[in-house]
Parts: C-alpha cells; structure tokens; sequence
C-alpha cells in the first residue's frame, strides 16, 4: 500500500509539473508578446521624438535666421544713416573753414583779437577748477 500512495503522490507531482511547465510555457509566449508590442512602441516614441526634435531645430533655426536678417537690415540701415550724418558733419565743417577763411582775410584783426579773446576765457575757466 506504502508503493502504491507514492506512486499516486508522484504521478500527482508529475502531473503538477506538468500543468506548472505548460502555464510557464504560456506565460513566457505572453511575456515575448507584450515584450515585441513594448519594443515596438518605445521605437515609435523614439521616432516621434526625434521627428519632434527635428521640428523644434528647424523652427529654431527659421526664427533665428530671421532675427539675424533683421538684424543685418537694422546695422545697414543705422550704417547708411551714419554715413549721411558724415557727409552732412564734412559740409557743415568745409562751410565753417571757408567762412573762417574769408573772415581772416576780410577782417584779420578782429579775427586775432576774438581767438585772444577766447584763449583767455578758456585759461580762466580752466584755474578755476
């Protein structure tokens, strides 16, 4: 009787591993599955991120590319403007010499006689501080 309860005990067993080996088997299937759909959603992410990424650069690169233009827009112009102010500052000056000029050979002692004039209010400014 001994042999015959353990024989039934170890079919009983056997037929336990049996039933464990075929859930395990099972379950290992289901795991490589939701394993491949996992993988294949984490390489869509990745995809999409970097197609994000790239869309983020282009468009950071497009604003960037514009302000440099305007930019560039704004120094030639204030160039421009600063180049006019010079020729008009140059005529200003060219005027002023010429009339200085006639003035000398018009008038030289009173040209003198105002540079004298100047000289020592210049002098006496300059004691005093």
């Amino acid at each position: 009787m001994f042999s015959r309860s353990t024989r039934s005990r170890s079919r009983a067993i056997s037929a336990n591993i049996g039933e464990i080996e075929r859930r395990l088997r099972t379950l290992e299937k289901h795991l490589e599955r939701i394993g491949g759909h996992t993988s294949k959603n984490a390489a869509q992410a990745v995809d999409r991120i970097g197609e994000t990424a790239d869309r983020v650069a282009d468009t950071v690169a497009t604003a960037l590319s514009t302000m440099a233009e305007r930019f560039r827009g704004g120094a030639s112009s204030m160039s421009d403007q600063a180049g006019k102010m010079g020729n008009e500052a140059a005529k200003l000056g060219n005027d002023a010499l010429r009339r200085l000029s006639r003035e000398v050979e018009h008038r030289p002692l009173v040209t003198l006689a105002v540079a004298v004039g100047v000289g020592i209010l210049i002098g006496v400014a300059s004691r005093r501080h």
